[in-house]
């Protein structure tokens, strides 16, 4: 999917959006599933690539692990991880997205061939950020987090997760509105795993529907986090395929319009054959 397309996807009604696959691309030493197999360009072009030929829409690149307990990576280096990989993929049939809570590095990253900005900190982390996804007419992801990656698990509590969630999204819509970032461009993740127990976790799939309130297209990623670790009784991340399967098929059956993936070739079967069972017309 070319960022021309994206922006088209994005201006479609809901119902009839197809749900797509946004593959993950770590570009760190550290990231909790795949820390250090894509750190060097090379290696990081060449899986991009083997991401698009098993049929991802979007690349999210990230320069920053943001697991739990991780630690904060200064913008320059974010940026000398994420510019080189970026600005050889630029020409893939796949949408960039960046995934930073950094200006200096979502500025950076859209020069060189970024469309999205996905921004786990929903314009918190820095003030710059919002005005300069404004200036530019990028779409923004923005996600719910309690605290930071280093203290998110410490504890996390809630009133009522979803409301709380939701509460919180509303909140960032409206800041990225008054930042001057354009209503249509804005899409919404609700964080999971992100200062979440694992209930909380369980909670926010189960009542997914009500994020679909507030108008924008749901970002969902599970993909081989702690808490299907836990269900599942399988400590290896990358071996929780079959759990991850589960929650990307109910995310995209309850309207979730993205699913952020490591294993796009299996999530990209499970999205089009969930999408088959639900479509009102053909697969």
């Amino acid at each position: 999917m070319t960022p021309v397309e994206f922006d088209q996807w994005l201006s479609e009604p809901p119902a009839t959006r197809r749900p797509l696959v946004m593959g993950v691309l770590n570009v760190t030493p550290d990231s909790f599933s795949d820390g250090g197999r894509f750190v060097g360009t090379d290696a990081a072009v060449a899986h991009a690539r083997e991401m698009v030929a098993a049929g991802t829409d979007l690349i999210d690149v990230g320069g920053e692990s943001t697991r739990p307990g991780s630690q904060r990576v200064p913008a320059d280096e974010q940026i000398r991880r994420v510019v080189p990989v970026i600005s050889q993929i630029r020409t893939l049939p796949a949408t960039i997205s960046i995934d930073t809570t950094r200006s200096a590095v979502a500025e950076v990253a859209l020069e060189a061939g970024a469309h999205l900005v996905n921004d786990i900190s929903a314009g918190r982390d820095d003030p710059a950020l919002l005005p300069l996804v404004a200036r530019r007419g990028a779409p923004v992801v923005l996600m719910h987090m309690q605290g930071t990656p280093q203290t998110m698990q410490d504890s996390p509590t809630y009133q009522d997760v979803m409301e709380d969630v939701v509460g919180f999204l509303r909140d960032r819509i409206a800041a990225a509105r008054s930042a001057g970032v354009d209503a249509a461009r804005i899409l919404i993740d609700p964080g999971i795993g992100f200062g979440k127990t694992m209930a909380h976790n369980l909670e926010l799939l189960r009542r997914q529907r009500e994020l679909l309130s507030l108008g924008r297209p749901v970002v969902i990623g599970t993909s081989r986090k702690g808490f299907l670790g836990k269900i599942t009784n399988e400590a290896e991340p990358a071996r929780r395929v079959f759990g991850t399967a589960a929650c990307v098929a109910w995310s995209v059956a309850n309207g979730a319009a993205i699913v952020r993936v490591h294993d796009v070739g299996p999530m990209k079967q499970v999205v089009d054959t969930i999408r088959a069972i639900v479509s009102t017309g053909s697969a």
